[in-house]
């Protein structure tokens, strides 16, 4: 695949460096603290010619605000932030309609919008530059606009690249005030894929390695007695994919894109990658604790871990979010005398450089 073509240049997308934020903002935006940061209600069709087919007309917004008291920010005794973040109020669906296109919900492993926002709005400041460098179908873009950030990304594959321009271009006629911009290129080769100068001015880093079906998909069913229930969404395009080399050589190419990551870093800038355990041949594979030491071997050191809900909270209570083929999963090994359980968050690991 080509490392040169732009899908979508924006141009001034490089604002002027300034100190990151050094203490937890007040109530995030899309967390019940300002119903304006909710989507636009019934924005215009959107149409990227030569990019990709769009529906023709966008689903209404659905509100993303809930009652205050159920989405307050976990507390340590002394009242200090805490480090459980709450993401998974609302399901994914909800939350991408009328700000994604349609289309975006076919790929395998997208990112919360929630984690983005709040990654975003706790590391960054307005007019600070964030980079996905596998940015998938532009979460990270998308929210930082919204955010009056500028994004841009790096995709792997053209599919999810095109899928990104469309929803870059959806945030822009919802009139998001940032800008957003997705390459194509493999970037194990970070950061000749961007213009120069990106280098050294990155703000904040947000993305995910990818790692396999098995935590991955939708589940569909023809019906009754046409064929079984299946699987659909829940695989990459393209078989050079990181996602399907071992997990050692998915451990050198993700060193190889954290590296690529610091010299995109301006002093002080964060890198935040959510990932989680997952079962490959009934084997747990340990993708944080691969984050952790990839980002070391990459000049990056720890400084702090956190949690993102995948479930929501109701009165104190966890309201699970597991697809069907993990219950099935769990619920077949548990038949088998191998006790497993369904997380029900992604870790957070947030590193800078050392």
């Amino acid at each position: 695949m080509s490392d040169a073509p732009t899908i979508r240049p924006v141009p001034g997308l490089v604002p002027t460096p300034h100190a990151a934020s050094a203490t937890v903002p007040g109530p995030v935006p899309g967390y019940g603290s300002d119903p304006a940061d909710a989507p636009a209600s019934n924005p215009a069709p959107v149409t990227v010619p030569g990019v990709v087919p769009t529906s023709s007309s966008v689903p209404p917004a659905v509100p993303t605000t809930v009652p205050m008291a159920a989405l307050a920010p976990a507390l340590r005794a002394d009242g200090s932030p805490g480090s459980v973040w709450l993401t998974g109020q609302q399901q994914s669906r909800a939350l991408r309609r009328g700000r994604y296109t349609p289309e975006s919900i076919t790929h395998p492993g997208k990112m919360l919008p929630t984690i983005a926002r709040y990654a975003i709005h706790t590391y960054t400041d307005p007019g600070d530059l964030v980079l996905d460098p596998m940015a998938g179908i532009g979460t990270t873009m998308v929210e930082a606009m919204h955010l009056d950030r500028h994004g841009v990304g790096v995709e792997y594959e053209a599919r999810w690249a095109a899928l990104a321009a469309a929803n870059i271009a959806l945030a822009e006629k919802a009139g998001a005030p940032g800008t957003g911009a997705i390459y194509t290129g493999d970037s194990r080769h970070l950061p000749s894929l961007l213009p120069p100068q990106v280098r050294g001015q990155v703000a904040l880093v947000i993305t995910s390695p990818p790692y396999g079906p098995s935590t991955h998909g939708h589940v569909r069913t023809p019906g009754p007695r046409r064929g079984k229930v299946r699987k659909i969404h829940h695989r990459y395009g393209d078989s050079d994919n990181l996602a399907y080399r071992n997990h050692n050589e998915l451990t050198e190419g993700f060193t190889e894109i954290l590296a690529g990551c610091r010299a995109t870093l301006r002093p002080g800038g964060h890198v935040v990658v959510t990932a989680r355990p997952y079962r490959r041949h009934g084997e747990l594979i340990d993708i944080p604790g691969m984050v952790v030491a990839a980002g070391h071997a990459a000049g990056l050191e720890l400084v702090e871990e956190c949690v993102a809900l995948m479930a929501g909270v109701r009165d104190g209570v966890l309201v699970p979010r597991a697809s069907f083929f993990q219950l099935k999963n769990v619920r077949d090994a548990i038949g088998s005398g191998d006790p497993q359980w369904i997380p029900q968050h992604e870790d957070v690991l947030i590193l800078r450089v050392g």
